[in-house]
Formats: structure tokens, C-alpha cells, sequence
């Protein structure tokens, strides 16, 4: 018996069409690792095709063994929208852990079902976030356009730390930004004055990825 829903999510079509694929074709394989009820009904899910027919369960546990060693960040106090594609971004990009600071609701559409496979943990507040950080032995690494910040072009961003991000507007909060080991930008050449949080956060994080990653490892 399956143990998971497999209601079809907002990115499971393109365009007009269906993705994914129908039921498995002959013999089923015999490995604990498919779902039967996928099996037999086919798999839509937005999921890479390595990972067609397998329960989300087992999905996870494979992620798990070759997840990278940093961790994303965002503080929720007034409710960002932003938190959803930095959720489908940190999945994109295997981190180990996304946290929500702040309010525990959070609008899950921009992550497009990826928060099902993407492990998360809240804090009610940025000293829950840091006592985390010190028992994990991860260097918190801010990021915001502020005066004195390093640009991420060129800083060097640790291998294991913690990516946090602020809200959409107001940016970090002054206590995350105290208390930093390090406070990285990202070099804007237009006329706005900061960019989608969401955006940020990917940029960020794709920058950790072409430094620490190994990238034979990507699909």
C-alpha cells in the first residue's frame, strides 16, 4: 500500500501538456524503492525522470546521502511571499535544511510541491535561528545590499554555513545583520535598489554551488 498522496501539483503540466509518464509498461520491478499505486496509475509528479515510480520516502532518503552541507534562511515576519521559490530553489539545489523565521504559515505555492522533498524547521525568531547555527557549527552568512557588505562575486563563502535572507521590503532584520559572520551583496547595475527576495536567493546559493559543489553530481 502506497503511503503518500499523489495529487498533481501546479508544475506538473507545461503549457497545454501532460508531463511524467503513464503506467510502468510489462513486469513491475521488483524493488522496494517504487510505488505500486504509481506503478499502476502512472507518474505526473514534478520530479526528475531518476526519480519517476519512486515514493517520496525513498526519493528523500536518496537526496538525503548527497545533500550539501549549507543551510537557507528566511525570516517570515510579515508573512513573505517570497518563500516558496526560495524553497523550490534550495530543493533545486539539494541544501540540507530551509528555515523559517518568524511566523510558522507560509505560502507554499511558489514552491511548487518541492517543500514534500526539502526539509524545513522553524524558529519563532533570529536567536532560535543562531543557537541552531552554534550547535551546527555553521557560519551565518547574511545577505543584503547594507553598507560594508562583501559583494558575493568575490567573497568566500564557507562550505558549511547558513544563507539568511530577509524579507521582501524591509530586508534583514537589524539583529540578523548584527550578529553575522559575514554580510554579502550581489552587484546590481540598473536603478532599483535591491531585487525579488526569491531571486536573491538563488543567485546566492547557485554561487555556493559553483564554489563547493561537485558538479559531476547534477542531473
Amino acid at each position: 500500500m502506497t503511503t503518500e498522496s499523489h495529487e498533481i501539483g501546479p508544475t506538473e503540466w507545461v503549457g497545454r501538456e501532460e508531463v511524467g509518464v503513464g503506467p510502468w509498461p510489462g513486469p513491475w520491478p521488483d524493488d522496494p524503492r517504487y510505488d505500486p499505486e504509481l506503478l499502476a496509475n502512472g507518474d505526473r509528479r514534478n520530479v526528475v525522470d531518476a526519480y519517476r515510480y519512486w515514493r517520496r520516502e525513498a526519493i528523500v532518503s536518496d537526496v538525503d546521502s548527497r545533500r550539501h552541507p549549507f543551510h537557507v534562511a528566511i525570516e517570515n515576519f510579515q508573512h513573505d511571499h517570497n518563500i516558496g521559490t526560495v524553497v523550490r530553489t534550495a530543493n533545486a539545489f539539494a541544501a540540507a535544511e530551509v528555515h523559517i523565521v518568524g511566523r510558522r504559515r507560509w505560502n507554499r505555492r511558489g514552491a511548487m510541491v518541492t517543500d514534500r522533498y526539502q526539509h524545513l524547521r522553524h524558529h519563532e525568531d533570529v536567536s532560535g535561528l543562531l543557537t541552531f547555527c552554534a550547535e551546527s557549527g555553521l557560519a551565518l552568512v547574511a545577505v543584503d545590499n547594507t553598507p560594508g557588505s562583501q559583494p558575493v562575486e568575490t567573497a568566500e563563502l564557507p562550505r558549511e554555513c547558513l544563507l539568511l535572507f530577509g524579507q521582501e521590503g524591509p530586508g534583514l532584520s537589524a539583529e540578523a545583520q548584527s550578529v553575522a559572520a559575514l554580510v554579502v551583496s550581489i552587484a546590481q547595475f540598473g536603478t532599483t535598489r535591491s531585487i525579488n527576495a526569491g531571486v536573491a536567493a538563488g543567485i546566492v546559493m547557485h554561487s555556493w554551488v559553483r564554489r563547493h559543489a561537485d558538479l559531476s553530481q547534477a542531473w
